[in-house]
Order: C-alpha cells, then structure tokens, then sequence
C-alpha cells in the first residue's frame, strides 16, 4: 500500500448489548501507528439480542436459529456501518474495508473438546459486503484453530501496534464479557490469554435481578453498597480455568449458567453482595493472571466496558498496587474502541496476506493470516491497491 487508506473495524461482544464501529487511517507503512478518526456505539436491536444470548447459551440448539440470526445479525452490522458513515460524514468510497469480527455464539477450545476444538462467530459478511458495497474481512479465529492454537486472545496483535513501549514492560487488560490480558515485552515480546469472567457474571445477575429491566450494573453502584461474601468467592476461585496454564481462552459457555445459579441460590446473601462478590471475582482473576507473565509489568492499560466501572477500577487499583494502572485513554484510544480499532488492523494485515495471529499467544504450531474475504463493489480497487494488479 502506498497511500494513507481508511479502514472500518466492527466488534460485538460476548454480552450482545451493542456493535462498535471505529474508523481509523492507516498510513502506507503497515507498522505505523494508525489514527482513530471516529468511534460509534450501537445498540444491539433489541429483537437480536435475547435470541442471541440464547444460542450462545450450551444446549441444543437449532440450525434454522443460527442461519436466520446469522443474516439478521449481518444487516444489523451493515445498518450500523451505514449509520456511522451518514453521521460522521465519511464516504463509503473511502473505506478500503470493513474488518468484522461477529457474534461469538460457541467457543470451544482444545481442552474442552480435545483434537477438534471450534470456534464460531456468525454475522453473514456477504451480507454486510451486499449491503455496503465494501470488501469486509470476517472469520478471523478458525485459521488459527486449524494451526493448533486457541483461536483466542486475537487482540495482542494489534495491541502492539497501539500500546508496546520499548522502555518498560507493559500490560493491556481489556475487560469485556471475558476478561483476557495482552504481555508487551520493552524486548518486543508478546503473549497473551484470557484470564476468565469480566463483565459477564456482573451483568447476568444484574439482568437477572431486575428482571430484565438493567443490562449491567451502571458504574458499579449497586456492587459498591455490597459486601464481599467470602465463602462465596472461595467457591468461585476453584473454578478450573483459573489454574490452568496458558495458552488459555475461554468463552460464555464455561461462566454462564452454572455460575449465575450458585450465586443466586448461596444462603443469606443480599442482591447488592451478589454484585459486589462477582465484582471481586473479576478483579481476582485479572490479579491472579500475572502469575503466569514472564516479568513485572510497569504499566496496566484497561481497556472494554469495564473501564468505566469506577467501584472495578477501584478495585483493581487497591489490588495491582503498586502497579501503574490507568485506561487507554491515557494512551489515545478510547477504552470501549480497542477491540473494534483492533480488528481493523486485523483486517488489513489479512487483506495484505501478513501474519496477524500470534503463535506466542494461542499456542498454534506458526503465526498465520486469519479471516475470509467477502469481495465488495471496491474489491478491484482493493486488489490494485494491494497488489498493484487487477483480480483474475
């Protein structure tokens, strides 16, 4: 690539409450720090977001379900795409592609199902790619699954672009549904993996106890007026995951319905304590997590939803002492538009045909170039900027 281009990352989490979309401008040297020109949140479509909590849920599930949600899912990202592009003023011709990593419906790693783990993300791209006009990148965990690794954490890549210093060792915890933690050697060492529950115990008892009417715990005011139930949380802490060595990930299917029922139903435990242990959990599990890193780091970026829980914050403050930590503001990147800056970059090295999952991560046998390409309108151009050629 010889130009500056502009390039669309799009994320929906494990909790299917929204849909990032961040634009960023990329110059022509790949290892360029990228700029982040606009940044959009939106609502998940409310008639999309229980059937998808639902399929991602274990059981049977049918076919026809996941097919159907699979398209509705991709118009409801292409909608979102065209939404951001209208209110910002950005022209779809300059997009050189939409980098979409999905809904995450099952995530089954190596260690839970043995010799074939998989991993799935549906949001038809075809569909974003019709749609839009706009060559969109998508799929991008199983190449690397197929390569003997995790499939997960997938953001390291990109979080060395973003955040690595060569002065001192530094840490990036993003705090989604899942909790997962980024190493970034001053050496240039990179590794990673999930550390367990973020946000996603929180806000299912949450639902749960409003009956449907709050999504998530609004700045940790309820967790903060609570107590932290010991017993409870030593229960919590035997979870099997947490032992485990890396190269490690995990998804909704290890920390949903199990754990939510053994909160709800522990004796004489108030609503607000229920939040308020769950909160200590995550924070424990983030804390717990530097046992398995090569040093000390010197610096912890916090970035995902759980940035903006400030009784979380605290906590994990008072916990990491006395570890700098702060969110990624403090670095340029708003907290809740890393994953989606994340995957634009992603989608660019896939498009490029460079490696841009890390095997110092997921444990795969090589680094390899994950994601599919769904041909746009743009495609040629796409190929010429690339290549310098027209497509065959």
């Amino acid at each position: 690539m010889n130009h500056a281009t502009y390039w669309i990352g799009m994320m929906s989490g494990t909790s299917c409450d929204g849909i990032d979309v961040a634009i960023i401008k990329q110059g022509p040297a790949s290892r360029e720090k990228p700029e982040l020109l606009h940044f959009m949140q939106h609502p998940m479509p409310k008639e999309l977001h229980e059937p998808a909590l639902r399929l991602a849920a274990p059981g049977f599930n049918e076919i026809d379900t996941m097919g159907h949600l699979d398209r509705l899912l991709g118009r409801a990202f292409a909608q979102a795409v065209l939404d951001t592009l209208e209110q910002t003023g950005v022209r779809a011709s300059s997009i050189a592609a939409i980098c979409s990593h999905g809904q995450t419906i099952r995530h089954r790693p190596g260690y839970q199902f043995g010799s074939l783990p998989f991993t799935l993300q549906i949001g038809c791209a075809d569909t974003i790619a019709d749609m839009t006009g706009i060559t969109t990148v998508s799929d991008f965990r199983r190449k690397d699954i197929a390569a003997g690794g995790e499939g997960a954490p997938l953001v390291p890549f990109a979080h060395q672009r973003l955040f690595a210093s060569d002065q001192q060792n530094v840490i990036v915890v993003n705090i989604g549904g899942i909790a997962n933690i980024t190493w970034l050697g001053a050496d240039g060492s990179i590794s990673g993996f999930d550390c367990g529950p973020g946000n996603m115990v929180m806000d299912s008892l949450m639902l749960e106890l409003t009956e449907g009417r709050q999504r998530y715990d609004r700045n940790g005011e309820m967790a903060e007026h609570g107590q932290v139930y010991r017993p409870l949380l030593e229960r919590l802490k035997q979870h099997p995951f947490l032992s485990r060595k890396p190269p490690k990930s995990t998804g909704r299917e290890e920390f949903s319905d199990d754990i939510l029922n053994l909160i709800l139903s522990w004796p004489d435990i108030d609503h607000a304590s229920m939040l308020t242990t769950a909160c200590e959990w995550t924070a424990l599990c983030i804390v717990d997590a530097l046992q398995f890193l090569p040093a000390q780091p010197a610096r912890c970026l916090i970035c995902g939803g759980g940035a903006y829980n400030p009784y979380l914050m605290q906590r994990l403050n008072k916990l990491l002492a006395p570890l700098h930590v702060c969110t990624t503001a403090d670095a340029g990147i708003p907290p809740n538009a890393v994953e989606a800056v994340s995957f634009a970059l992603l989608g660019q090295a896939c498009i490029a045909g460079q490696a841009n999952t890390l095997a110092s991560v997921t444990g795969a046998d090589k680094n390899v170039c994950g994601g599919k390409i769904s041909p746009g309108n743009n495609w040629p151009e796409i190929m010429q900027l690339c290549c310098g050629r027209q497509p065959v």
